[in-house]
């Protein structure tokens, strides 16, 4: 399964199970959602998790 992992303002990575532009997505359609709206995701190592998108900085492809 593809992983993308992103980087939090924090400097905390977390690594997503998806394909890069499906991860993108998702972050992009909480944004337009309303505010505080979260968005979710198959954590690649143990299950799922909600993630505000205004804390994300950088996202990218890991390896497959």
């Amino acid at each position: 399964m593809p992983t993308t992992r992103l980087l939090l303002v924090t400097g905390e990575t977390i690594d997503v199970a998806g394909v890069l532009e499906d991860v993108a997505k998702e972050l992009e359609n909480a944004t337009r959602s309303s505010a505080g709206a979260l968005a979710w995701f198959n954590q690649a190592a143990d299950g799922r998790m909600a993630v505000n998108p205004a804390h994300v900085v950088t996202i990218r492809r890991e390896d497959e």
